[in-house]
This record gives structure tokens, C-alpha cells and sequence, in this order.
């Protein structure tokens, strides 16, 4: 059977320290908390965590976000992925475009839909502070002393309905989903006392202007959450609050800090249109592009078609229901 427990998952990660956060037990546990089942695949040599969805007349569809595993798990996959109902299953793979992935010996199809934005910018934090810092834009060096120099501080946080507050005021000043308190409750809850998360806030003469929730698993870590005020602007406390959790994530041993999303589009693009773009992902890109990540890709992703006819329903007769499916499941 190769069905394996929570437990027996976790165990397995052990052994695979520098998994995704995304293929942690903890992130299935949040996922399983707010409609999705969490089922964990092992054989001898591979394993991978997948999430399922409840669709109409007992069908579902499945994701395993940023999987790295091998052929020999297919037959498992399929095995689970069919007890399960699954229509199709969306993988998206831990790889770069600049990666291969393995030649798996299964039909899979290249989906016109990712779940996770593709592309991101990865800032390198293994160097010291000084040599960070040295990489990143002048004007965000600037900003970053600025926020110290006018009285910004930053702290640790456990106050997560002012945090739920303050994204509820974000989301609908810049146009974005926010969940609902519980779930952030819940993930504080199951990252926090692990040391895979931390909340932090940004605060001038006891206001808070700004909170983040950053995560961390193996050598990695990510920007997952963010919020701001229309307050005090001008001193700058995001900038000051992103870099305190780049130090955060550096002092728990990570190497990476992901900035988790920016406009799918080539350097060159993003870099002639982020001045004069500010829908969906281009009002974050100016902002990010200062703190020196190098930009990457991900592996497009893929998926695996179990019923052929439903597969071409939801993706044709449904028309915007993969969409839907990434505003209201709560993927991230």
C-alpha cells in the first residue's frame, strides 16, 4: 500500500531536509484544515504529497505543488489518484525551466494554467548582510536606512487578527484574495512553534505600519504574506520589514529567499514596463526587483488526465474554472 501517514510523511522528510514548504506535513495540515485532503505517497526510493479537491458527483481534482520525485512513483500516483476520483492531477514540479525534469514514462499534458505564479525572484542571503545589502538597488539600500534612520522598528508579532485587519485593507486597496482569519491562525499555529515561520511587524511610535509572515523549510525560506497601511509612507517600513526577514531567515540557516511572484514576462519586458504597469503582479515587481534576486522561472506546469472528457469540460465548458479554482482554493 503506498499510502503512508502523517507521521510516516514527516519521517520521510527527514531524510529530504530541503523539501518545498509546499511538501511539508505542516502545509498539508493547513490545506486539510480548508477543503483539501492531504494524502502522502512513499515507496522505497521517492515520495510526494498530494492535495485533493472535492468536485460535483464525487469527483475531485489534484495538485502536488513543487514535487521533486522520481519515475518509479507513477504507478502509486495513479493508483492513489483514481481512489480518489481524481479527474486529472496538476503537477508542478521544484524545477527550474533551466532544469530538467526526469523522463517520466507516463503521458502528461503541458497545462495552459499554473497554480503558483511562475516566476519569482530569488535573492541569495548565504553571503554576510554587508554583501546582501550590496547587491541589492541603490534606492532600496536608501530606503532601508531611511525606515531605521525615521524611527521604524521591527519586531516579532503573535497579534493575528490586527494581521488579518490589516491584509483585509491591503487586499482591497491593491485588488488581491485574502483568507479568512482562520487560516492564518492556523498556519501561524502549525509554522510558528516548528520555527518554519515568523510574523513580523513594522512599527513608528507604537502605530504598526506593515507585517509580513515569512516561512522557512530546509535551505529556503519565503516571502508568503504582506501587509501595509496607507500610514506613514513615506518612511519606508516595508522595505526595512523585508529586509528584517531576509535576517530572519538567514540566522535559521537558509541560503534563499524567495520573493514568491512577479510578472510572467522576460527580464527585458519587466524591466522596460514596471514604471508604467500596475495591474495584477506589476505593482509588486517594482518594489521586489530592488532587493537584487535573481530572476527565475519555473517548470510549466503539467498535468496528468484521468478522464479525458471531464478534463476537457473543466478546462472548455466551464471556461474561467481553473481560475476559479486557484482564487478559491487557497493554494498559498
Amino acid at each position: 500500500m503506498p499510502l503512508v501517514s502523517l507521521s510516516t510523511w514527516n519521517q520521510f522528510l527527514s531524510t529530504h531536509p530541503n523539501a518545498h514548504l509546499l511538501q511539508t506535513g505542516e502545509w498539508g495540515e493547513l490545506k486539510s484544515a480548508f477543503g483539501w485532503k492531504a494524502v502522502h505517497v512513499v515507496n522505497k526510493k521517492s515520495g510526494i504529497q498530494i492535495l485533493f479537491r472535492k468536485l460535483p458527483l464525487g469527483f475531485t481534482i489534484g495538485y502536488i505543488p513543487k514535487a521533486d520525485f522520481d519515475d518509479s512513483l507513477w504507478a502509486e500516483i495513479d493508483f492513489v489518484s483514481k481512489r480518489n476520483h481524481a479527474i486529472f492531477i496538476k503537477l508542478e514540479p521544484d524545477l527550474w525551466s533551466d532544469q530538467k525534469p526526469d523522463t517520466w514514462n507516463v503521458i502528461l499534458r503541458t497545462s495552459p494554467h499554473n497554480i503558483q505564479p511562475p516566476r519569482t525572484l530569488i535573492v541569495d542571503i548565504k553571503d554576510s548582510e554587508e554583501e546582501i545589502l550590496a547587491r541589492m538597488k541603490q534606492k532600496t539600500r536608501y530606503n532601508i536606512r531611511l525606515a531605521e534612520k525615521k524611527g521604524v522598528t521591527v519586531r516579532a508579532w503573535n497579534d493575528i487578527e490586527s494581521f488579518h485587519k490589516m491584509m483585509l485593507g491591503t487586499g482591497e486597496r491593491d485588488g488581491f484574495g485574502v483568507h479568512s482569519l482562520e487560516y492564518y491562525k492556523r498556519a501561524y499555529e502549525l509554522l510558528y512553534p516548528k520555527g518554519m515561520g515568523e510574523l513580523l511587524v513594522a512599527e513608528y511610535e507604537g502605530k504598526q505600519l506593515a507585517a509580513l509572515f515569512v516561512a522557512r523549510n530546509g535551505n529556503r525560506a519565503y516571502y508568503l504574506y504582506g501587509a501595509s497601511t496607507d500610514e506613514e509612507r513615506n518612511r519606508m517600513p516595508t522595505y526595512l520589514l523585508q529586509w528584517e526577514a531576509m535576517k530572519w531567515a538567514k540566522a535559521c540557516g537558509c541560503e534563499e529567499y524567495d520573493l514568491w511572484g512577479v510578472p510572467d514576462e522576460e527580464e527585458a519586458i519587466l524591466e522596460a514596463n514596471f514604471e508604467k504597469r500596475h495591474d495584477g503582479l506589476w505593482g509588486v515587481y517594482r518594489f521586489k526587483r530592488g532587493f537584487g534576486g535573481q530572476l527565475k522561472r519555473a517548470v510549466q506546469a503539467m498535468d496528468r488526465v484521468y478522464h479525458p472528457l471531464l478534463y476537457w469540460a473543466y478546462l472548455n465548458l466551464l471556461g474561467t474554472g481553473n481560475k476559479n479554482w486557484k482564487a478559491k482554493s487557497g493554494i498559498r
